[in-house]
């Protein structure tokens, strides 16, 4: 086997990206990033005229994209949405899951509702996708990487709230390592990034019920979503080829150690 020098490709060209979550935040960079690198990419959420803006933007800059509908807490449309990115671009080899949502509240006071949401949309939508995405690799025999957009609410909770999330990014995590274990002999790689806290619409709603979180940071600042760039393109790029189950955190000194 022979590699360049320095073996630190980037290059998608070829590579078919599903994106969920990207109708605004880390998703839409994430999006951008990969289409500016080659990658055809699918984008998913809801919001189905905040895809289209983005898709626009993307063509616009000599990309392919693909807006899709979905609701992250239906099966059968992550099964649908998985279908019609491969039906109009191809094979998805590339997945990231981002679609994720926060509880910002105490343990004791969330509905049964909610609790339901975010473990729906949060652990329940990276599996079932995770799984199809690889279920179709495995039968057109060809190698994929899978991006779990997990937290570092999965390693550290100071107890101010958003309980069931921290879980939820925990299981996020898991995800990606029991999967790269089943999957390494398929040639699919899983892995997941835990970020901190990154300016985002999220992150808005976040800080408009718990207030400014930024002041017990060690650098008293909110991480900026072009900061994931580079752990993003890694992880779906040639260079990680043999890097698979590992949860990068990129917390900005964020989550303590």
């Amino acid at each position: 086997m022979s590699f360049p020098l320095p073996n630190n490709s980037v290059d998608l060209s070829g590579q078919v990206a599903l994106v969920t979550g990207a109708s605004s935040g880390l998703g839409y960079r994430f999006a951008r990033v990969l289409a500016s690198q080659g990658a055809k990419v699918a984008v998913a959420a809801r919001r189905l005229d905040k895809l289209e803006a983005l898709a626009r933007e993307i063509r616009d800059a000599g990309g392919v994209a693909l807006p899709i509908e979905m609701d992250a807490t239906d099966a059968e449309q992550l099964i649908a949405a998985v279908a019609k990115a491969e039906a109009e671009l191809g094979t998805v080899t590339i997945l990231v899951n981002n679609a994720g949502i926060p509880d910002a509240q105490r343990a004791h006071k969330m509905s049964i509702e909610l609790i339901d949401r975010v473990l729906d949309i949060n652990v329940r939508a990276p599996f079932i996708l995770s799984c199809e995405v690889a279920r179709r690799l495995m039968a057109a025999e060809k190698p994929g990487r899978i991006v779990n957009i997990a937290s570092v609410a999965a390693f550290s909770y100071t107890g101010a709230g958003a309980a069931l999330y921290s879980v939820s990014k925990a299981a996020t995590a898991r995800t990606a390592e029991v999967l790269a274990v089943e999957w390494a002999r398929n040639h699919i790689n899983v892995n997941a990034i835990a970020p901190g806290a990154f300016a985002s619409e999220m992150m808005d709603g976040m800080l408009s019920r718990v207030g400014d979180i930024t002041q017990r940071f060690p650098r008293q600042r909110l991480g900026d979503p072009a900061q994931l760039d580079s752990t993003l393109l890694y992880l779906v790029g040639p260079a990680s080829e043999a890097v698979t189950g590992t949860v990068i955190r990129v917390d900005d000194g964020q989550g303590g150690r």
